[in-house]
Parts: structure tokens; sequence; C-alpha cells
């Protein structure tokens, strides 16, 4: 879900594209990657697509196609996945999975009476990320040559530390908690582009690739990152539900005015300081790890080729044409140079 930080910082974002993120290693989250992937690629029904099995391949169709495409373009991504998460969260994952249910119930009645519009909305929000979804992404990513990181925790507190520690360029998310974890740059829209439907809202937005930076931001908004997360925490996070009534822009003018929490008489007696403690703590100062691998190899092209289409009966014509076009950009020698 993440942080609804938009409103502070949409004029900060800097807009951009494939060609000028050349050569760049871009820490990606994973599992918000494949939430994506599953939201969006559907039958006009709303289901999933599936192979032979019945084994959900959405995900793997847009982390193929996607990656291929930023490897073309001399874009080097890696990416993240969460470990077990942090105590807190556990009761808005509890919260999520109740959601899912009751949109699963709503999906099935939309279809029973062949509204498939509606479908498609409940579908979306039902979608679920089951623990075989991601083991067939990681070894699809292996295949690929693309480095994949298991986080202690949060997935976007270690793509963040990484992106501090100088070992990548960015963070690539679409939430804004990577600018809380510390990440010095955040590239949006990575993994979409073009125009993107959005079922569950019933909208299409166009998706161009866009940067932010952790330091533009703060100098603008003139706080420090303890203060952006002090903001967060008043909005809400996926760690607590805020204070009712004040929304970004007020939380931003009440710790702009009293530079804590702890100092803003509109919230005493609406937070529990020990929980504001817990939550900083989580942001500032994350359980990370130095124990990953960036190391970029050479695609298995034929092992890619077994795992998309003999095993999730992925049409060899097309998965042919997208390793071909993948295998005479990484030709180039300024991209051969990677391995």
């Amino acid at each position: 879900m993440g942080v609804n930080l938009a409103p502070l910082i949409s004029e900060y974002k800097e807009k951009t594209d494939f060609s000028k993120l050349r050569g760049w290693v871009i820490v990606i989250d994973g599992f918000n990657t494949l939430y994506q992937f599953l939201t969006t690629i559907r039958d006009k029904t709303g289901r999933p697509l599936r192979d032979s099995s019945g084994r959900v391949t959405s995900h793997l169709s847009g982390l193929f196609y996607r990656n291929v495409n930023l490897l073309k373009f001399g874009i080097k991504p890696a990416y993240v996945f969460d470990g077990p998460p942090p105590r807190l969260k556990m009761l808005e994952l509890e919260r999520r999975n109740k959601i899912k249910a009751e949109s699963r119930q709503k999906f099935e009645e939309a279809l029973a009476r062949k509204d498939f519009e509606a479908a498609r909305k409940y579908a979306a929000m039902a979608a679920q990320l089951e623990e075989y979804m991601v083991v067939d992404a990681k070894e699809l990513l292996r295949l690929m040559g693309i480095p994949v990181i298991d986080a202690p925790q949060e997935g976007e507190a270690q793509a963040a530390y990484i992106a501090m520690k100088g070992d990548a360029d960015a963070v690539g998310s679409q939430d804004y908690d990577s600018l809380l974890f510390g990440a010095p740059k955040v590239v949006r829209n990575i993994t979409l582009t073009g125009t993107v439907k959005y079922p569950s809202k019933g909208i299409e937005v166009k998706m161009e690739p866009e940067i932010i930076r952790l330091d533009r931001v703060l100098e603008k908004l003139g706080i420090t990152r303890q203060q952006l997360v002090d903001v967060a925490i008043l909005i809400g996070t996926d760690y607590n539900d805020g204070v009712k009534g004040i929304g970004p822009k007020k939380a931003y003018d009440l710790v702009r005015r009293y530079g804590s929490i702890e100092h803003i008489p509109e919230v005493w007696g609406k937070l529990d300081m020990d929980l504001v403690r817990e939550i900083r703590k989580i942001f500032l100062s994350p359980e990370v790890t130095d124990e990953y691998d960036l190391t970029f190899s050479t695609p298995d092209y034929e092992g890619i080729m077994r795992f998309l289409c003999d095993e999730h009966d992925f049409s060899r014509e097309r998965v042919k044409k997208a390793l071909d076009e993948l295998r005479r950009a990484l030709s180039v020698k300024s991209l051969d140079q990677w391995f």
C-alpha cells in the first residue's frame, strides 16, 4: 500500500526515459512488482493468465517482457524480495487479507451475473501472491541472469540500503516508502510503461519513468528524513492508521511548525508514543543485510524457453522473438561488458 506522500512531493518528480537510465543498476521491489502484474495482466473476465496445469502466469509474463525491455535499454535490474514482516505489519496484512476475501466473493458474484467490468475490478482487489508464484518468479529472474536478493525483513528497506551504500544507482518502486527508508534516488514506473489500466479504480493512467531524489525533496520541504517519517506516521503507514482528520499537507504543516510528533498538541493522546518510536526505528534503522550479490550473468536462453514454453505454455514464437531481440542487444560491446 505505502504512504500517501504524493501531494507533498509530486512537483519534485523528474520525468525521464529509459535511454537516460542506461547503465544504471536499479534495485526493484520484487513483491510490489509481482502484485502490479497480477492485478493488471488479466483476461476480459478479470481472471489471471494460467498455464494448462492451472498455475497463474500473469506475473511471469509481465516479469519476462518488462525485463527484456529493461535489459535492451542497458538498464541493469536486480530484485529484492521481502523476508518475514515486522510485527507491526502483521495487523495490516490481516486487514488486507480480509479485503481480498470479500473481493473474491464479489468477483464470483459479478461473474455469475456476467458483469465483467465489475468482475475485473474485484479480481484486481482480490489478487493474492502465493508462494509458488514467488518461487517461479525467482527462477525466471535467475535464468535471465538477473540478481535476486532475499531481504531479512522489508524488501524496500534492503533496496534502499543497497542504494545508500552506492552498490546501486537507484531503487525502483511505486511506493514512497523507499524515501522513508533512505533511498537516495527512487525511480517510479520502471516496470510499468505506456497506458496501464487499474481495474479496481476503473481508470487508465499513462505511465512514464520518473525520478525522485531524496535530498532534493528534503531540501525543498525544509525538513529532515526523520521529520518526513513523522509526517508519514501522522498520515498512516503500513504499521499504523495515522491520525483521523490529518492528511499529507496538514501533517507536513504540523511537523514543520512543531518539529516532531512529541511536540504537536493536536495529536496528544491520539498516538501511542511507544508505537511512534517503534515505527521510526523500522524506517530509520531497519533490519538489512550485507550478504547480497549483484552479479549479472548471461541469460540462459534455452533454459528460459524450457521454463516459459515447456513448463508454462507460453507462445514459443513470442518468447523466441523477445529472446532474439535481447541477444542482439546484449551483443553490443558496452552491454556485453556487464558479464
